[in-house]
């Protein structure tokens, strides 16, 4: 099991010293064979259209602080699961399927820049990227382009999480082992670390903000 490329972000600095993949000897075949195809070149693009990669691609790196390398591939994660309609298996019945959902807010991500600026989404500066999700956030359970804004949040994020932290990557950050099988752990309870783990240097910073990246 050796064979894992130890190529993660070192703890993003919250966890000096701290890898992820460093752990590897210790699963099971099955269980590395899945980690390490994560961290292989990612699937090519199939759902998303060119203009809606570049919108999606913006949005993620912006809910996720992700503005330098090394990059978790969102885009493509997120791409392959709705090109394979690996969906969560159920959708607000005040929004459409979530494939339909991806292709009609990005439209109106781009529509919605469009006619503040006069350019796409993924143009915009990372302020007025900013600014203009803020202002979506803001709109809670109010209608944006004739969805509710909570429930777009919800699918831009839930997404986004779901792929972001299932990376070796976003384990480095936040200080998490990996799978736990076949070792387990012994040393249960509040911040009783095991003899593989490594205490956060910076307890109340956010895990996700560009800056511990």
């Amino acid at each position: 099991m050796s064979s894992l490329p130890l190529e993660t972000s070192d703890g993003g600095g919250r966890y000096p010293g701290f890898n992820t993949l460093a752990q590897a000897d210790h699963w099971d075949r099955a269980t590395a064979a899945v980690v390490e195809s994560r961290l292989g070149m990612p699937p090519d693009v199939r759902f998303f259209t060119p203009g809606e990669e570049a919108a999606a691609r913006a949005l993620f790196d912006l809910l996720l602080g992700q503005q330098g390398e090394p990059r978790v591939p969102v885009v493509n994660m997120v791409d392959a699961r709705l090109a394979e309609e690996q969906t969560d298996g159920w959708h607000y019945d005040n929004m459409p399927r979530d494939g339909e959902a991806w292709r009609a807010t990005l439209a109106a991500l781009d529509s919605e820049a469009r006619s503040r600026t006069g350019c796409t989404f993924a143009r915009l500066d990372p302020e007025q990227q900013a600014g203009l999700l803020q202002d979506i956030c803001n709109l809670d359970r109010k209608l944006w382009h004739g969805l509710p804004a909570d429930r777009v949040w919800s699918l831009w994020t839930r997404y986004a999480c779901t792929a972001f932290y299932s990376h070796p990557l976003a384990w480095d950050e936040i200080g998490f082992a990996g799978p736990a099988y076949p070792r387990g752990y012994k040393n249960l309870g509040v911040d009783r670390l095991e003899p593989f783990e490594v205490r956060d240097v910076r307890p109340g910073a956010d895990p996700t903000h560009g800056a511990d990246r």
